[in-house]
C-alpha cells in the first residue's frame, strides 16, 4: 500500500485532492508491502525481491516504458531504483523507490515479484518535477515554482498597449479530475494513435509534450479540446464568457471540442495543461502583434489612392496571447534552455499542423531563425518592421510611412507572488532602436532589405481622444495636423472608424468624416469626428474596440501622412461585496451589482461566478432586463470546502454588454 498522503505532500501533489499517488519524477517515494504469510522473514540487507513499473499501451524496455530493478543498499537519482529502509512489524516493509529524471510521465503500473510470484501493487502516476535539478524542467527558484507550476490562478492582459487590462483566470490545473483528462489530451494526440509505443517513449521529453499540447488545445486537425471563432458564436459559448479552463476541459472530455475560443482562451488551457502536467508556464501577452503572412518579417499595409485599405494577407493584432513553458533544450544547445514560446491558437500549420512552438527565447531574441521550431513566425510576431504603401493608378506601390518599433509592445505576464504586471519584452528582444535590435533585425531578415524612403518633412499627423470614453456615451476623436514648415500645407484629409476584432480584423464602419485642410506654417488644425452610440454600439463586439484612421493626402505632390489608434471602450465595473467573513463549511453569501451604462435596456443579463475550493462549478444567476441608467444586482451563496486563500471571479453577460469581468481576494477562516 502506498503512502499516499506523506508521499503527495513531499512531491508537492497533495492539492490534487485525490486519494491516489501521484509523485513527480527523479525524487523517492516510500511504500509498504505486506509479505506472503507463508514468506521467510524479511532481512534487511539479505531478503530482495524485484520491482516492475511499466506505462502506455506497449510497455517494452526497449522503449524506455517499462523498468524492472531488485532492492539495493540505497536509491540513486538517474535511474529507476529500490532500496529498504525499514521492515518492522514483521513480514511488513517500507520501500523507497526513486524513478528516472528522464522517465516518460504519465500513469504507470507496479508489481512485485517474489521468488516468482507476482502480484499488482496498482497504479501512480508520473509527472514532471521542476524540484528535481536532473529534470528537464527544473527551476532554481522557488517561488517560480510556486507561480509557474503550483499556482491556480492568474491574469491575463488584454486590451490594447495604451490600455492594458487584466483579466483573472481559474487555471484549476490540480482539481479533481482535471489531470486525468490532460492525460487523456495526450492520449488523443493523433501521434498516439499512430504509434503508441513511440508516442509514450517520448513523453519524457517536455519538448515533445508541448508541441503535442500546442496542437492538441486547438481542433484543427485532430479532436482538440477548443474550436477557434472569430465572428460567429452561434452554437457554443462566446470566447469572452469562460473564466476558468476546468469547464472547458470537462466539457472535452465529455463531449469533444468545445466552441469556443480565441488566443487567451487557448493560451489560458494550455497554461492548465502544462502546469498539471509538471511543466513551468506562463501566460504571455504580445501588444502588437505581427501576423506575416508571406514571412517576410514585413507586415506590408496597403492603400489605394483613395486611402482605403486592401488586403496584404498581413495584420497587426491589438494583441495576442500565448504561453511560454520552461525546459532545457538538448536539441539546441545549452545557450537556448530556459522559456521556451508556444502558441495553440491556430493561425499557420507547422509540419503541416496547426500548433507553433516551443521556440527558445534567446533564438528569438538574437534573430536565429534556423532553431526549430517555428522561430521565423514568433520572431515576427513580436519584431517584424511596418511599412505603408499606396498603390499608384499605373499599379506601383509607394512607401509613405512606416514603423520600426510598432510591434511586440508591452510583452506582458503575470508576476511571481502578485497580481501586477510584469514587462518581459527585453526577455524577446533588445530594446528597440538600439544597435542590437537593428542588428539582429537584419540578421533575421537574411539580407531581405527593404528600401528605405523618407517622409515628408514638417507635416505630421496623429489622433487625440476623448477623456471619457465609456460604452453607451458619445464622444469625440480627433485628428491633429502639425505643420511645422515655413510655408502652409493644404490637404485632403479623411477619418474613419471602424468597429475590430482584437486580431485586427476590421468590422463595419461606425463613423467617417473628410474636410480638405490648410494649416498654416507653425501651426496645428484638428478635424474632429464625433462617435455616437448609436452608430457604434450595433457594430462593435464584446472586445468594445474601435479603430480610428486618418489619412491626409497631397496627390499633386504625392504626399501620404497616416495616423492609426485602437481605443478600447470603458466598461462598467462589477462590484462584489461578501456579506460576511467567509468560513469553512459555512455559507456565505456575495453580492454584485453592475451599473447599465448604455441608453438602451439589457436582456438576457446574469451574472456567474466561480471560485476554486469556493464553489463546485459555475453558479449562474440569472435577471430580468436593465433599464438605462439602472443597476443589475444579483447575489450567489456558496459554501467554502477548505480554508485560506482563494479568488471569486464574477462574469456579466447581456445581449449588448459582454465579458465584463471582476474578482476579489477571498481569506476563507476556520
Amino acid at each position: 500500500m502506498a503512502q499516499t498522503q506523506l508521499n503527495n505532500s513531499s512531491h508537492h501533489t497533495e492539492l490534487y485532492g485525490e486519494e491516489r499517488l501521484i509523485v513527480r519524477r527523479g525524487q523517492p517515494f516510500v511504500i509498504v508491502l505486506r509479505l506472503n504469510s507463508d514468506s521467510k522473514d524479511f532481512k534487511l540487507g539479505e531478503t530482495s525481491f524485484t520491482l516492475i513499473v511499466e506505462t502506455g499501451p506497449l510497455p517494452r524496455k526497449q522503449s524506455g516504458t517499462k523498468f524492472t530493478f531488485s532492492l539495493s543498499d540505497h536509491t540513486v537519482d538517474t535511474e529507476w531504483s529500490a532500496s529498504a529502509i525499514s521492515n518492522s512489524p514483521r513480514n511488513t516493509v517500507s520501500v523507497s523507490i526513486s524513478s528516472s529524471p528522464n522517465s516518460p510521465i504519465g500513469v504507470y503500473s507496479l508489481t512485485v515479484d517474489q521468488e516468482g510470484q507476482k502480484t499488482s501493487l496498482g497504479q501512480f502516476t508520473l509527472l514532471f518535477n521542476a524540484w528535481c535539478p536532473g529534470d528537464a524542467v527544473y527551476m532554481r527558484s522557488e517561488p517560480e515554482r510556486q507561480e509557474y507550476v503550483l499556482a491556480q490562478h492568474g491574469q491575463i492582459y488584454r486590451g490594447t498597449c495604451k490600455r492594458i487590462t487584466g483579466t483573472p483566470w481559474n487555471f484549476g490545473q490540480v482539481h479533481t479530475g482535471i489531470l486525468d483528462i490532460c492525460l487523456k489530451i495526450l492520449d488523443e494526440n493523433p501521434k498516439f494513435v499512430s504509434d503508441a509505443d513511440k508516442d509514450c517513449s517520448a513523453r519524457r521529453n517536455p519538448i515533445y509534450v508541448s508541441r503535442v499540447l500546442s496542437a492538441m488545445i486547438n481542433s484543427n486537425d485532430d479532436r482538440g479540446v477548443l474550436t477557434g471563432e472569430w465572428v460567429n458564436f452561434v452554437g457554443g459559448v462566446h470566447p469572452g464568457l469562460w473564466i476558468g479552463s476546468g469547464d472547458i476541459l470537462r466539457k472535452w472530455a465529455k463531449s469533444g471540442p468545445v466552441k469556443y475560443g480565441q488566443c487567451w482562451v487557448f493560451a489560458a488551457v494550455a497554461c492548465t495543461v502544462s502546469r498539471s502536467l509538471g511543466i513551468p508556464c506562463r501566460v504571455v501577452t504580445n501588444f502588437g502583434s505581427a501576423h506575416d503572412g508571406n514571412a517576410n518579417l514585413v507586415i506590408e499595409n496597403l492603400y489605394n489612392e483613395d486611402g482605403e485599405r486592401i488586403d496584404s494577407g498581413d495584420s497587426i493584432w491589438n494583441f495576442h496571447v500565448w504561453v511560454d513553458s520552461w525546459m532545457t533544450r538538448p536539441d539546441l544547445g545549452s545557450e537556448y534552455d530556459g522559456w521556451q514560446t508556444s502558441d495553440p491558437t491556430p493561425q499557420e500549420t507547422s509540419d503541416g499542423v496547426c500548433c507553433c512552438g516551443p521556440a527558445s527565447l534567446r533564438s528569438i531574441k538574437e534573430g536565429e531563425l534556423t532553431k526549430k521550431y517555428d522561430a521565423p513566425f514568433i520572431f515576427a510576431e513580436v519584431n517584424a518592421d511596418v511599412v505603408d504603401l499606396v498603390r499608384q493608378s499605373n499599379g506601383e506601390f509607394v512607401k509613405f510611412s512606416g514603423s520600426t518599433n510598432s510591434v511586440g509592445r508591452f510583452i506582458s505576464t503575470k508576476a511571481v507572488g502578485s497580481d501586477k504586471r510584469d514587462d518581459i519584452t527585453h526577455q524577446y528582444k533588445y530594446p528597440e532602436g538600439s544597435k542590437e535590435e537593428r542588428k539582429v533585425y537584419e540578421r533575421a531578415k537574411h539580407n531581405n532589405k527593404l528600401q528605405q524612403q523618407g517622409e515628408v518633412p514638417g507635416l505630421h499627423l496623429k489622433i487625440k481622444l476623448s477623456d471619457n470614453m465609456m460604452v453607451g456615451s458619445d464622444f469625440e476623436v480627433y485628428a491633429v495636423l502639425t505643420n511645422n514648415l515655413m510655408e502652409a500645407r493644404t490637404c485632403n484629409l479623411m477619418f474613419f472608424a471602424k468597429a475590430v476584432s482584437y486580431n485586427g480584423r476590421l468590422g463595419e464602419s461606425c463613423g467617417f468624416t473628410s474636410d480638405k485642410v490648410t494649416v498654416p506654417a507653425g501651426e496645428e488644425r484638428r478635424v474632429s469626428l464625433r462617435l455616437k452610440y448609436d452608430s457604434y454600439g450595433s457594430v462593435i463586439n464584446s472586445d468594445r474596440l474601435i479603430q480610428l484612421s486618418a489619412i491626409a493626402i497631397n496627390k499633386q505632390t504625392i504626399d501620404y501622412h497616416k495616423a492609426e489608434k485602437t481605443i478600447v471602450l470603458d466598461a462598467p465595473e462589477i462590484k462584489i461585496k461578501l456579506m460576511k467573513e467567509a468560513t469553512v463549511n459555512k455559507p456565505v453569501t456575495a453580492e454584485m451589482t453592475l451599473l447599465n451604462t448604455l441608453p438602451e435596456p439589457l436582456k438576457d443579463c446574469s451574472f456567474t461566478a466561480e471560485g476554486i475550493t469556493l464553489t463546485a462549478t459555475y453558479d449562474s444567476c440569472r435577471i430580468e432586463a436593465v433599464g438605462p441608467k439602472q443597476e443589475a444586482r444579483a447575489s450567489v451563496k456558496f459554501t467554502p470546502s477548505s480554508a485560506g486563500s482563494s479568488v471569486l471571479l464574477v462574469n456579466f453577460d447581456s445581449d449588448k454588454l459582454r465579458n465584463i469581468k471582476s474578482f476579489i481576494n477571498v481569506v476563507v477562516k476556520y
